[in-house]
């Protein structure tokens, strides 16, 4: 079966109103340059299937499928399929979060140890001295954990890298993935506390499982598991009808299937555990299941400065304050500059391709990316499974393929 831009209309399921993108600043034919970019990704079997969603002052001008949902199949994508988003999790957590920090149930700076008390007292891995028989050493923590810190990645957290990788090995703490574990996210990140940190509290930018973190702290202050607290609190308020940790089984065939780039070639990978796994670890760092049009309100309300449709779901000087630069320098990947939860735009000459001042967002294992740009009033994402992606830029050449036909 051939998953042509000629197929393109069969692909697209009912949803808002496409605008016209003369109307909205855009040019139509540019755009047909991002069209015919994802599309030569296809066809060159360098990536399956791809949903482009692409919206300005709250009018979509772009919400298309391109290519198979599932190869083997024979069935192509379509603008409703449900992608596994990995680490744009964190935008959630971060808005549930600062949901709790609106309603004086917690300051940013308080230590993470005030609600779960096993953060007391950390300890931090350091490498041994040269000559030494040992790894590493441990030291006492300079000062807590703060809350801030974890929404910054400065917690000296990782994903099990660093002097106590080991340690961490052992503990079956070594990676960001969660679904496969019959294990609540507490019973999880308790054992996390009891490892060393891999850095000093606040010292560096450390990615890894500080908004797993952050997912159980949620369900401590709210009294609410994490999956409740996201479904009640944000995502149907929302209106995210498709979005969460576990599919239910009757929306499974609207999956998209994980492939990736081996030897040069696409093959299928690896599912995961989203539909018959245990469905008991709710991962808030890299967990959640979502659709283009359901992520693209979630972002569309943080664009709006905290609210969508009529709901509020943050203030606007929080909004501001999660997209400020809350790293100073220790951030230096991307754009040198990382706020509550995701990148932000500081400097466009630094970061050095197409871009606004002002703009933040962030990205996915499975190769999806999103940007939010409150300058020139857009959301934009695409969702796509490509794991391993054999060197794939696409998800950073689709935002200067959209900012190229921004002509207004």
């Amino acid at each position: 079966m051939t998953f042509s831009l000629v197929a393109l209309v069969a692909s697209v399921t009912r949803g808002a109103e496409i605008a016209d993108p003369a109307k909205v600043g855009f040019d139509a034919a540019r755009l047909g340059r991002l069209d015919a970019v994802i599309q030569a990704q296809i066809d060159q079997k360098k990536i399956g299937g791809v949903v482009l969603y692409v919206a300005r002052d709250g009018k979509e001008v772009r919400h298309r499928a391109y290519g198979p949902r599932d190869i083997e199949a024979g069935e192509a994508m379509k603008t409703d399929a449900i992608f596994r988003i990995a680490s744009m999790s964190k935008a959630v957590t971060s808005t549930a979060v600062m949901m709790l920090y609106e309603e004086g149930k917690l300051m940013l700076h308080d230590p993470v140890s005030k609600y779960i008390p096993e953060f007391k007292n950390s300890m931090v891995a350091v490498a041994a001295p040269e000559g030494s028989a040992e790894k590493f050493v441990t030291v006492k923590a300079k000062r807590p954990i703060q809350i801030r810190d974890l929404l910054t990645h400065t917690a000296g957290l990782t994903y099990g890298s660093g002097p106590a990788a080991v340690l961490y090995k052992a503990a079956k703490l070594d990676t960001w993935y969660f679904a496969n574990k019959d294990a609540t996210i507490g019973e999880e990140i308790k054992k996390l506390a009891a490892l060393p940190l891999n850095g000093q509290p606040g010292e560096a930018f450390q990615y890894g499982y500080s908004t797993d973190v952050l997912g159980y702290l949620v369900e401590v202050v709210s009294g609410m598991p994490l999956d409740k607290f996201f479904a009640e609190r944000i995502f149907g308020p929302l209106k995210m009808v498709d979005s969460c940790f576990y599919l239910p089984p009757e929306k499974a065939g609207r999956l998209a299937t994980v492939y990736g780039v081996e030897g040069g070639e696409l093959v299928r990978g690896d599912q995961g555990d989203y539909v018959t796994g245990p469905r008991k670890c709710f991962s808030g760092g890299a967990g959640l299941l979502s659709t283009a049009s359901d992520y693209g309100r979630l972002l569309q309300m943080l664009l709006n400065e905290g609210e969508l449709d009529g709901v509020r779901l943050l203030s606007p000087k929080t909004v501001e304050l999660m997209r400020s630069n809350h790293t100073g320098t220790k951030y230096t990947s991307d754009t040198n500059a990382f706020g509550l939860g995701f990148w932000v735009m500081q400097d466009l000459g630094y970061y050095g391709e197409l871009g606004s001042v002002g703009s933040y967002g962030w990205g996915s294992a499975y190769f999806p990316q999103y940007l939010v740009d409150p300058k020139e009033k857009i959301v934009a994402l695409m969702m796509t499974q490509l794991r391993p992606t054999g060197g794939s830029d696409l998800n950073q050449k689709f935002k200067v393929m959209m900012y190229q036909a921004l002509v207004k």
